[in-house]
């Protein structure tokens, strides 16, 4: 490969992980939207009207944040692993660990992705709302599909990475951070 083809690619895988860390920031804003939204309706309770449909709102932002974190997670290696089977396999296993573990995120991801779009299209056909404030949940789905792809590029990149330390894993890994 050539220079500008390793650039190229640490360009795009760049600008990866800088729109995935950035997606879960707003995820993170997300979920203090919603704890502030909750401290406000709880105080509302007692000193004012309370927010109406709070809980549904909580739903929904609660969800589609936690998505948002997902592809962070696979990204940055911050999901919950059995170090205690690893800590004293050679680079070579904890890169096919790696490896694997890659693969089962960029599966899980495809099959979510491929049915939460399924599951939008029934939302949106059928127009579910919510309860009280008759928000369309298929909404809701929309930045869940977009954390969902985010997750398959996340997978695909540290699939990468666990292949190039199995390939060399006597060569330094660089840490896995965003």
């Amino acid at each position: 490969m050539t220079a500008s083809g390793q650039e190229q690619r640490a360009g795009l895988t760049g600008l990866a992980r800088a729109v995935i860390t950035g997606w879960a920031l707003l995820g993170g804003l997300l979920l203090a939207a919603v704890v502030l939204m909750n401290v406000l309706s709880v105080i509302g309770g007692v000193v004012w009207e309370p927010f109406p449909g709070d809980f549904e709102m909580t739903e929904v932002g609660v969800a589609v944040a936690a998505f948002a974190f997902l592809p962070y997670c696979q990204l940055t290696g911050a999901n919950v692993t059995a170090d205690i089977f690893t800590s004293k396999a050679s680079p070579r296993w904890t890169g096919i660990f790696a490896l694997l573990a890659s693969l089962v995120a960029l599966g899980f991801s495809l099959l979510l992705l491929w049915r939460m779009y399924f599951g939008l299209l029934d939302q949106k056909a059928y127009g579910y709302t919510t309860t009280i404030l008759q928000f369309p949940q298929w909404i809701g789905f929309i930045p869940i599909l977009i954390s969902l792809a985010l997750l398959a590029v996340a997978a695909l990149i540290t699939l990468g990475e666990a292949a190039r330390q199995i390939a060399h894993p006597d060569s330094p890994q660089p840490p896995a951070k965003a």
